[in-house]
């Protein structure tokens, strides 16, 4: 299993401001200008037209020297956000169109059978663990499964179920829920996160980012809550 490849776009952070950024960034440029042409016209006309008997002081000058270069250095601030984010969307939008028709982890409690196979499902542990058990459940609660995994370290696990119940015989074809438990140090481990799979069928692209749709029984997720690329 692999892991989800943050550094795919690596190289586009190395790319120049696109054409739009850079229309942007030239607004911007020619706004601050006028602003900085408008502030010295008044620096200028404030120090001509002032009492020779009370002379602007040299700290009130530097405050309003100072005020312009903040206003400058904030809108370069800016300006250099707004080409960020950009690089950004620009990189989660072609890292989730490289996931589609691609199995992925994502937080959930299901697993599904069909066709005498069943989907993998995994386990998230902030930390290690001394034992750790799955139970899988059928619809009216009663397990059907179980799986003594033993002590496990930190990080994602994976598993695949045969879709074989404890009597041996074949599961029927349906969803089914995942029960975790573990223990570390002879106490109850709850720092942990159940996974199912899914598969990428679609990308969205919202005001938050890129979005999976994983089908009916998981919905839309959004990329970062892919856990691990199978």
């Amino acid at each position: 299993m692999a892991t989800l490849d943050t550094s795919l776009l690596s190289s586009l952070n190395q790319t120049s401001t696109t054409p739009s950024s850079a229309a942007a960034s030239a607004v911007s440029a020619s706004g601050t200008e006028e602003l900085n042409d408008q502030f010295m016209t008044l620096l200028v006309a404030q120090m001509q037209n002032q009492d020779p008997m009370d002379p602007v002081s040299n700290s009130d000058l530097t405050a309003q020297l100072a005020q312009i270069s903040t206003v400058s250095g904030i809108e370069e601030l800016n300006t250099t956000l707004e080409s960020i984010t950009t690089q950004i969307s620009s990189s989660e939008a072609l890292q989730a169109a490289s996931l589609i028709d691609k199995g992925v982890l994502v937080a959930g409690d299901a697993v599904l059978v069909g066709n005498a196979t069943s989907t993998p499902f995994g386990i998230e542990l902030e930390g290690a663990v001394d034992d750790a058990r799955v139970e899988v459940l059928a619809a009216d609660g009663s397990v059907v499964k179980t799986f003594e995994l033993g002590a496990l370290d930190a990080g994602i696990h994976g598993f695949v179920w045969d879709g074989l119940l404890e009597d041996g015989s074949q599961a029927g074809d349906g969803a089914y829920q995942l029960a975790v438990s573990a223990e570390r140090g002879g106490e109850p481990y709850s720092d942990l996160q159940t996974l199912s799979y899914g598969v990428v069928s679609g990308v969205n692209q919202s005001e938050s980012g890129a979005q999976l749709d994983l089908g009916p029984q998981l919905g839309v997720v959004e990329l970062a809550a892919v856990r691990q690329v199978l």
